[in-house]
């Protein structure tokens, strides 16, 4: 029997030590990466690397038990979201208890999944295992889930053929078999600067810029009114919102640029470039007719992620299993959030979400996790090796 207690009180000792490393997704994560490293070696478990292209940050996986198929991916990400301007009332990168809650930036998103993870390894390596468990720790995700390809492929093609993926995101330890994908956009447009008197010389960014918004502002009303009304995801049909503007300098001048980012978010079953085909249609054209009026002007639109839907497996491997580590008998859930658990999905592994913490205090101020969730994540990890002993 695994003693769950001391797993939990590991598991947020473990918890402290992440949290004290900022891996806000504009730095580094390999202080983290190090640190998990190290204490795997103490286990006599050697993890394997795989670096983004400058070799600022990594993905890491490793793997328990013997090399054999059937296994199961624990899998999470180490970068967390900004916490500029935020009213946070403790250092959010020092882990701290109030009553039954811990607070800091990542304690729910996911940091506590990372922890439980990472506890669960001194029993896991003492296990008499059957079957492999892998620890998949990846980076990027805040930012359009750009680390773990590279990872999953490389799992794919190295290690023996898991049966089940988990994907720790904030859940409440609650079973989840969907999720939305999210495709993000920044489009740049281009202008000519000159008098706010003399249009007939310049053009005004901003100005052109208007149409392509209200554009994609229809857009976002056509996709709510076709809406599938027995979709099982809130809001139920795919989502459009524009996040950001900026361009311009004064108001007496023909804005040279205006940039905006905007992102589409689908249920499975939707293609997002297909939605969006008439609005990159409409940017050519655009672009086209700045070009005309002024070499320099012209309209770019580049993608910046592209993560695809977690779609729910009927009787899927992952969600049973899930279910009972968890002990979940409650209905079928999907979440509109996006996360990796849809690319470990389209590499072909039968994936679920489930982690400890709730997806409404992630990317706030004070953020926490409640020492109850983390406790259930001990069971959760607990009930996981005994199965595969």
């Amino acid at each position: 029997m695994v003693d769950t207690e001391a797993l939990a009180a590991r598991s947020l000792e473990i918890l402290a030590t992440l949290v004290g490393f900022d891996t806000t997704s504009r730095g580094s994560n390999l202080a983290l990466i190090e640190y998990v490293e190290g204490e795997l070696l103490k286990l006599g478990v050697t993890g394997r690397r795989v670096p983004n292209a400058d070799g600022t940050k990594s993905n890491l996986f490793a793997s328990i038990g013997p090399a054999v198929e059937g296994g199961v991916v624990l899998s999470g990400h180490t970068d967390v979201v900004p916490v500029d301007g935020q009213p946070w009332t403790s250092d959010p990168f020092v882990l701290t208890r109030r009553g039954e809650r811990l607070y800091g930036r990542g304690t729910c998103d996911m940091k506590g999944f990372l922890a439980l993870a990472l506890a669960a390894a001194p029993d896991l390596a003492k296990a008499p295992l059957k079957r492999p468990v892998h620890l998949a720790f990846s980076y990027d995700e805040e930012v359009g889930c750009l680390g773990a390809p590279s990872m999953i492929e490389a799992i794919a093609r190295e290690l023996p053929r898991p049966a089940a993926v988990v994907v720790g995101e904030p859940t409440s330890m609650e079973t989840v078999r969907g999720h939305k994908g999210i495709a993000a956009f920044r489009v740049t447009v281009n202008g000519r600067e000159a008098h706010s008197s003399l249009t007939h010389l310049g053009v005004s960014a901003v100005m052109e810029a208007i149409p392509l918004m209200q554009s994609l502002a229809d857009l976002a009303g056509t996709l709510e009114q076709q809406a599938d009304p027995h979709s099982p995801f809130t809001p139920k049909g795919a989502t459009l919102t524009i996040g950001q503007v900026n361009g311009g300098t004064a108001v007496n001048i023909l804005a040279r640029e205006c940039v905006f980012v905007f992102d589409l978010r689908t249920p499975p079953g939707i293609d997002p470039m297909a939605v969006l085909q008439p609005f990159l249609k409409q940017c050519e054209t655009l672009d086209a007719a700045l070009k005309a009026r002024a070499p320099e002007a012209g309209v770019r639109v580049d993608r910046r992620s592209l993560t695809p839907p977690l779609a729910p497996e009927a009787g899927g491997a992952a969600e049973q299993l899930a279910r009972l580590l968890a002990g979940d008998n409650g209905p079928a859930r999907v979440v509109s959030y996006a996360a990796e658990a849809g690319q470990f999905q389209g590499a072909g592994f039968s994936t679920v979400i489930c982690g400890p913490g709730s997806i409404d205090q992630a990317h706030q101020p004070d953020e926490y996790v409640d020492i109850s969730q983390m406790e259930r994540g001990a069971q959760f990890m607990g009930r996981l090796i005994e199965m595969l002993s």
